[in-house]
């Protein structure tokens, strides 16, 4: 069996510095929420896509605005509305009556972090429009496919409460978002510091960028080199047969929800330094890669159904 590699042999110093750095950065825009921002870079190392379902004001833009300012790539955002059509996501092609041809003016798709405010509000047609360009990273129009940048991050919001007048997106589409986290209330000590601190928007124009498209791709490949051995699996694959089983769930995990509970678990892993995956990587994430994938009956909560599920699957 090969040996597991140290941290050491994966990341040079530099980029593990620049990593460190650009967390504590976004920890400083966005206060009192450590656990959220280290899902959201364990969802852009992983090469995931993040949905934010919360209240509104509470931080889900400035989230976004933070993370895309602090990792120096080019932003995006489209506020979704009943009104939006496929192509102003996509893209549009027009005659030119000079060149007397047809020229392709790219939507805003085209960058690296798409903030998609509200998805639930735009309707099916572009909803699917924007989950086709997230699990392709591409785009099909007129006849052409058109790759998208690399590293391509979508970052979706929806508020679960004013729902009059949305389109819930269905399950298949769901699972495109490797994770699904809430931000919450803050606590007062924080709370305290916003209303007294600076304009948040002031602090993240003046945010450095310190990492790079080139340095994320870096970060991506050596998420793959992150070790998860046999007994992880076991572990892995035991919560997914459990998913199934448990009562109250009517249509348990997929095994494409294994695959992006493992990869989000080896981001998770580099994240804190370590080469290889151990259980309380997969323990931390399980409830935002499950609980968007779960179907629960008509009575049961998927938050209690995720936590029940750990529960019950031993760590050998």
């Amino acid at each position: 069996m090969s040996a597991i590699p140290a941290p050491a042999q994966m990341l040079p110093d530099a980029l593990r510095q620049a990593l460190r750095e650009a967390q504590a950065q976004v920890n400083q825009l966005v206060l009192g929420k450590p656990q959220q921002v280290r899902l959201a870079f364990v969802a852009l190392l992983a090469d995931g896509h993040l949905l934010i379902e919360d209240l509104p004001g509470l931080g889900k833009t400035t989230l976004a605005h933070a993370l895309a300012a602090t990792l120096g790539l080019e932003f995006a955002r489209v506020q979704f509305t009943s009104d939006l059509l496929p192509s102003d996501i996509l893209g549009v092609s027009v005659y030119e009556a000079q060149a007397r041809r047809f020229e392709f003016h790219p939507g805003p798709v085209f960058t690296h972090v798409l903030l998609a405010d509200e998805i639930n509000r735009a309707p099916p047609r572009t909803q699917s429009a924007l989950l086709e360009a997230m699990a392709e990273h591409q785009v099909s129009l007129d006849g052409q496919t058109r790759v998208l940048p690399d590293p391509f991050f979508v970052i979706a919001t929806q508020n679960p409460v004013d729902l009059s007048g949305t389109y819930p997106l269905p399950d298949s589409q769901l699972d495109r978002f490797l994770l699904r986290l809430a931000l919450g209330y803050p606590d007062d000590a924080t709370e305290r510091a916003l209303l007294a601190g600076a304009d948040r928007r002031d602090l993240i124009a003046a945010a450095r960028p310190l990492l790079d498209a080139s340095r994320i791709l870096a970060l991506r490949r050596a998420v793959l080199e992150v070790h998860a051995g046999d007994a992880l699996l076991d572990y892995v694959q035991a919560l997914l047969a459990r998913s199934r089983q448990q009562p109250g769930v009517r249509v348990g995990l997929s095994p494409r929800a294994g695959l992006a509970l493992l990869r989000a678990a080896r981001a998770h892993a580099l994240l804190l330094g370590r080469a290889h995956v151990v259980p309380e990587d997969v323990q931390a994430l399980f409830p935002a890669v499950a609980e968007h994938r779960l179907v629960a009956e008509a009575d049961a909560s998927v938050a209690q159904l995720a936590r029940a599920i750990l529960h019950a699957v031993a760590v050998d």
